[in-house]
C-alpha cells in the first residue's frame, strides 16, 4: 500500500506541473475541451454505441439547452470498464474531468489519498448554486467519505427497498393483525405453520419462505436494534457481533428453526425457488426487497389465485416495511461519479457540479428515461405520460441516466410520470416511507480505507455468517458462537476493529 501511495503521488505531481504548463488533457480534443468549458466525460457502455440513431442529435441538443453546458462524452464496454479505470488512475494526466466508479475499493481509496479527486464536501452543500445535489442523503454520502473528504457523488438507488409482504388472506383468515415488532413476526409464522392458513386441512404450510441466500437474516438484525454490519456504541464503532442486540436477534431466529416454522431444509434451497414457496401457497411471509413482494402479489393477481377468505377475490400480499421501527438500509446507491483533477480549477469543478446538478432536474430525468415528447411519448388527458415503447428509438437517449444521481429523487417521483398500477404505487409509497427507518453500515467507507480489511474481510465476514447460520440450526451452542467470535479477533478482526476506529475517531475530532 505504501509503495502504491508513493506511486499515486508521483503521478499526481505529473499532474500538477502538467496543469502548470495549461496542459490540462493529452491531445488536441482535450485541448480543446479545456477551451472551450466542455466537460469530459468517461461512462460505462451497456448498449453498443449509445447516444446514436436519428434523434441522438436532437436528444444531445436538448440537454445541453438545458443544462448550459457541452459534454464530450466517452463510452467504455462494460466488460472492459474497470480495466480502463485502472490504467487511468496511473496515468492521471489522461483522467477525464467526471467518470463513473463502481465501488470503493483499495485502489480507489489510494487514489483519492493521492489527491486525484476533489473533495465534493467543499461545493455540493451549497443550496443556490446546486438546488438538487445540496440535498443528498448525508448518511450516503458518509459511506463515500475517505479520511472525512467526499470522494464522489453516489448514483441514488432505494434506501428503503428491504423489508416483507405476508398473505393478506391467510392473516385475515386467522385473525390476526398489522404485525409492528418481532414477537408480532412470530406469531404470525407459528400461526401460519400451525392453523392451516389455506384451510386444506393438512400440516403443509409455514410461516417465512427461506433459501440459502441468508439476506432475511440481514433484515431481521435490524428489528432487534444491533445494527447493519457495524454500529456506533459508547463513542466507537463496532462489528454488530459484539453487541448484546445481536444475540437476541441469533435467539430469536434459532426458536423460529427449532419450531419449525421455517423450512428444515433451508440452506439446500436454490434461490430461484425462493419466491415460489409463497407462490405454491407453501409460506406465508416473504423477507427481501419489497419489489419481490410485489411481483409475488402480482403473480397472484395474473394467475387469479383465489383468497382463502373469498374464492371470488384473487389472494394478496401486505407490503410492510419497518418493524420495531427498523429496517435493513441498502447501501443507498449503485455507482458513483468522481471530478477528477482534470477539472483544474473551482470553476471547472463548479461547471462540472452545475451540469449534474441540473441533470437531476424533472425534465432531464425525463428526457433521459423517455426521449423527446412527441416524438418517445405523448401525455394523455389526466397529464400521465404514456411512452410508445419503441426500444429501437431508446439508443438515443438512454444512456444518459448514467450522468444522473437521481438526487433528491428519482424516476418514479419525476413528473410528468407513467401512470402507476395499484400494486406498484403501494410499492412505491413503502418505499419511500421506510427511508426514515432504514439503518445504514457506518463502517463502509472505514472498512475500504483498512489494509486489514482488504485482505482478510471476505473470510472475516464469512465466519461471522456461517457461525450464525449453525447457532440458528443447532449446530453449535452459545460456547460455540463465541468460539468463531474469538477466532475473528484472532485472525484479523481486532486489527479491522483498530484500523476503523482510527479513522472514526479522526472525522470525529
Amino acid at each position: 500500500m505504501k509503495n502504491s501511495f508513493v506511486s499515486f503521488t508521483a503521478l499526481l505531481l505529473g499532474l500538477s506541473l502538467l496543469t502548470a504548463c495549461g496542459l490540462n488533457f493529452t491531445g488536441s480534443s482535450r485541448k480543446s475541451e479545456a477551451e472551450t468549458g466542455a466537460v469530459s466525460f468517461m461512462l460505462v457502455d451497456n448498449e453498443g454505441n449509445p447516444l446514436s440513431g436519428s434523434n441522438a442529435n436532437a436528444v444531445i441538443n436538448t440537454m445541453e439547452q438545458w443544462t448550459g453546458v457541452k459534454v464530450n462524452f466517452q463510452f467504455v464496454p462494460n466488460d472492459q470498464y474497470n480495466q480502463k479505470v485502472s490504467e487511468l488512475l496511473a496515468k492521471p494526466s489522461q483522467l477525464p474531468m467526471i467518470m463513473h466508479i463502481n465501488k470503493v475499493d483499495q485502489e480507489f481509496v489510494a487514489a483519492m489519498n493521492a489527491g486525484l479527486f476533489w473533495d465534493l464536501n467543499e461545493f455540493i452543500w451549497d443550496s443556490s448554486k446546486y438546488p438538487n445535489l445540496s440535498k443528498a442523503n448525508k448518511s450516503v454520502c458518509r459511506s463515500l467519505e475517505i479520511n472525512g473528504k467526499l470522494a464522489g457523488l453516489y448514483k441514488a438507488r432505494d434506501i428503503g427497498r428491504n423489508g416483507l409482504g405476508y398473505r393478506t388472506d391467510w392473516a385475515e383468515k386467522l385473525g390476526l393483525g398489522y404485525p409492528r415488532t418481532p414477537e408480532d413476526i412470530y406469531n404470525m409464522m407459528k400461526a401460519f405453520t400451525e392453523q392451516d392458513p389455506d384451510g386444506n386441512g393438512k400440516n403443509d404450510t409455514y410461516g417465512l419462505a427461506l433459501c440459502s441466500y441468508t439476506g432475511p437474516f440481514d433484515v431481521i438484525q435490524t428489528w432487534f436494534g444491533c445494527g447493519n454490519g457495524w454500529v456506533e456504541e459508547n463513542g466507537k464503532i463496532i462489528p454488530i457481533h459484539q453487541t448484546a442486540a445481536y444475540k437476541d436477534a441469533l435467539d430469536w431466529m434459532r426458536r423460529m428453526y427449532e419450531e419449525k416454522l421455517i423450512p428444515q431444509d433451508w440452506r439446500e434451497r436454490e434461490t430461484k425457488t425462493w419466491a415460489d414457496q409463497v407462490r405454491k401457497g407453501e409460506a406465508g411471509i416473504f423477507i427481501d426487497v419489497m419489489d419481490a413482494s410485489r411481483r409475488i402479489w402480482d403473480n397472484f393477481v395474473n394467475g387469479k389465485v383465489p383468497s382463502v377468505v373469498d374464492p371470488s377475490q384473487t389472494a394478496s400480499m401486505t407490503l410492510v416495511g419497518p418493524i420495531n421501527n427498523a429496517t435493513l438500509a441498502t447501501s443507498g446507491y449503485n455507482g458513483f461519479l468522481v471530478i477528477t483533477k482534470t477539472a483544474a480549477t473551482r470553476e471547472q469543478v463548479e461547471t462540472c457540479l452545475h451540469y449534474l446538478d441540473k441533470m437531476c432536474d424533472d425534465e432531464m430525468i425525463i428526457l433521459a428515461a423517455y426521449g423527446l415528447k412527441g416524438t418517445n411519448y405523448t401525455i394523455d388527458s389526466s397529464g400521465y405520460l404514456v411512452p410508445k415503447n419503441d426500444k429501437a428509438s431508446g439508443k438515443a437517449h438512454s444512456a444518459l441516466n448514467q450522468t444522473q444521481c437521481f438526487i433528491p429523487k428519482g424516476l418514479s417521483a419525476a413528473k410528468p410520470s407513467i401512470r402507476q398500477g395499484e400494486r406498484k404505487q403501494k410499492e412505491l409509497d413503502v418505499i419511500a416511507s421506510n427511508e426514515k427507518y432504514a439503518v445504514f453500515n457506518p463502517a463502509l467507507s472505514y472498512l475500504a480505507n483498512s489494509p486489514t480489511y482488504a485482505k482478510k474481510g471476505s473470510m472475516l465476514d464469512n465466519l461471522i455468517s456461517d457461525a450464525r447460520t449453525q447457532y440458528i440450526c443447532g449446530e453449535i451452542n452459545e460456547v460455540g458462537l463465541q468460539d468463531a467470535f474469538d477466532r475473528w479477533n484472532k485472525q484479523g478482526g481486532t486489527a479491522v476493529l483498530a484500523e476503523v476506529n482510527e479513522q472514526y475517531r479522526a472525522d470525529r475530532q
